[in-house]
């Protein structure tokens, strides 16, 4: 969804983050074996590995958990294999919906995601219906409280951001999925913690979505996706006015 969106919603969900931390650590976890599986356990030359790690850190998982995922990853404990799935399908209104997941049962996976869309008043779509309306990015959110904008955009534009977009509670910082690891890095060095912070299906238009009944359900189906425990991350192309997210709370 777009940055305005995004920001919107990720203050929504405040509220449920220590509702949802055994989900992030789960997450998180898979991410990590998938890491250290591909760039090996050594975060000193595995920059993925080493953003994980700091994500993981800021969100308060244990160093026991953070060391059994590398070692999933590497082998050294046996165990399920980890793969990684894009669904992609339609939500109420029409808006397209991007749901990425990480998983050790593919059958599990699809039969969740599908009927959590169905439920919700949606419908899955066949593979590449969707994608060609996304770009991947990285996208990282920051409160303006956080950081001025001047240092901000100095960071971001040294480590190779595409761009720093200035709203009126918040940064947005957009680059190539390549450089995502090390601005995420030095704002890790720089001690400033993003509010949002991921690897993103940024669309290239917008739906607007006026309708309260619609954006209610909308968010309801983004809601009930991400609680699935395969789920990763969903992204969408709606855009939700600020007063029209308010009267929904």
């Amino acid at each position: 969804m777009s940055g305005h969106s995004k920001w919107a919603t990720t203050k929504r969900h405040k509220a449920s983050v220590d509702a949802k931390r055994g989900k992030i650590f789960s997450v998180v976890s898979k991410e990590i074996t998938l890491a250290a599986r591909d760039g090996g356990k050594d975060p000193e030359f595995n920059p993925r590995l080493r953003t994980l790690i700091t994500k993981a850190k800021q969100s308060n998982m244990p160093a026991d958990n953070i060391d059994r995922a590398i070692k999933k990853g590497t082998g050294e404990l046996g165990g399920v294999i980890i793969e990684e799935l894009l669904y992609e399908g339609y939500g109420p209104g029409g808006v397209g919906l991007i749901v990425e997941v990480t998983t050790d049962n593919k059958n599990r996976s699809a039969s969740e995601v599908r009927s959590t869309f169905s439920k919700g008043g949606g419908n899955l779509a066949g593979a590449g219906a969707l994608a060609f309306n996304f770009k991947r990015k990285g996208q990282i959110l920051l409160a303006k409280e956080k950081i001025d904008e001047d240092s901000l955009t100095e960071l971001a534009l040294e480590n190779d951001a595409e761009d720093v977009i200035v709203e009126d509670e918040h940064y947005e910082v957009i680059c190539e999925t390549a450089h995502y690891d090390k601005i995420a890095e030095a704002l890790s060095n720089a001690e400033v913690l993003p509010d949002s912070s991921e690897l993103a299906y940024l669309p290239n238009n917008l739906v607007q979505v006026t309708d309260e009944d619609a954006a209610r359900k909308i968010l309801k189906l983004v809601d009930n996706l991400e609680e699935l425990e395969d789920v990763k991350a969903v992204h969408g192309n709606y855009d939700i006015d600020d007063a029209l997210l308010e009267s929904l709370h």
